[in-house]
């Protein structure tokens, strides 16, 4: 997994440790991925698939592309498709996808890179390995994660962020048994590259077998954790609501309230994926009616219904030569 990375963690700042009066936050539920397709046939686990929507908002999905080792003329992407109403941020680990929108947007994005994609009042766009991937085949791995916008937000103007992996914060743990890349938001004071319209925070940790991660969280935010590989558990290890809950890949933990969120990695990980490998992504609830059809996340099913209208009037752009 060659997302950004240093030989030695012990350069880099650390998070603080938990300190008196912090609350470890309790996990609330925990979920296995179900697998399927998208676009035009890319394997994908639907990562919080079965959680209940009110602990996600401000998200709406996010689903982990590959991770699969193609053949050649195997690699796959996407067709020209609209959005509206929300954002979309990807981000690859291995391999490389191009992206193009109707707005100007696009670019091509690899090992570590993160393409932030506001589709705001509306856009088209596409998503696609590029050619000499399509013929040599090789290894994808990526997120996609989508973001929903306030109601003043969702007709705001699309926008494109670009951020390259390393442009991305990187912190560890005390002992320097974990990496931890903020990729948006702040994490005990430490701001990642990314701008966002919903106050929020993404990190990609990289657990040490049998080491610890205490990850400071913002207060106001709720916290949801996935496995891209390997095996743990999240949880402080006490008892009761501080108890902890084992976590292998494919799966996610929502967590409750507290100050502070704990994962450890197990001692023995699997030879094909040395190291745990988590997903931490947490936000401000917007706490507003969600009406969600297809490509298009707005309050009310009559806004979805223009979104659809919009669409089909070429109100969304045009597809570039």
């Amino acid at each position: 997994m060659p997302a950004v990375t240093v030989d030695d963690l012990t350069v880099l700042d650390r998070v603080k440790t938990p300190g008196l009066g912090d609350v470890p936050r309790p996990v609330w539920a925990v979920s296995t991925a179900p697998q399927g397709y998208e676009g035009e046939g890319f394997p994908v686990r639907r990562a919080f698939a079965g959680l209940d929507m009110a602990h996600l908002d401000p998200f709406i999905m996010m689903d982990q592309m590959g991770e699969v080792e193609y053949a050649p003329g195997e690699p796959k992407g996407t067709s020209w498709h609209p959005h509206r109403g929300f954002e979309t941020v990807t981000y690859i680990m291995d391999g490389t996808f191009d992206h193009q929108d109707s707005h100007g947007g696009g670019g091509t994005i690899t090992n570590g890179d993160t393409q932030w994609m506001t589709a705001g009042s509306g856009l088209l766009h596409i998503e696609a390995p590029p050619e000499w991937m399509v013929t040599q085949g090789g290894l994808f791995h990526g997120i996609q994660l989508w973001v929903n916008l306030p109601r003043d937000s969702k007709m705001s103007a699309p926008k494109y962020q670009d951020i390259r992996s390393g442009e991305v914060q990187l912190l560890t743990s005390p002992d320097a048994g974990a990496l931890v890349r903020v990729i948006a938001g702040t994490v005990d004071g430490h701001a990642g590259p990314g701008a966002t319209h919903t106050p929020m925070s993404l990190v990609h940790a990289t657990i040490e077998p049998g080491a610890r991660l205490d990850l400071p969280w913002d207060v106001d935010f709720n916290a949801l954790v996935y496995v891209l590989n390997g095996h743990g558990t999240v949880g402080s290890g006490g008892t009761g609501d501080a108890a902890s809950s084992p976590l292998h890949t494919g799966q996610s933990a929502v967590l409750g309230a507290g100050d502070y969120l704990t994962i450890t990695a197990d001692g023995s990980q699997e030879s094909r994926s040395p190291k745990m490998d988590v997903i931490v992504v947490g936000g401000r609830p917007i706490r507003e009616p969600l009406a969600w059809a297809g490509p298009f996340v707005m309050n009310t099913k009559a806004e979805v219904m223009e979104a659809y209208q919009s669409f089909q009037r070429g109100d969304f752009g045009q597809i570039p030569a």
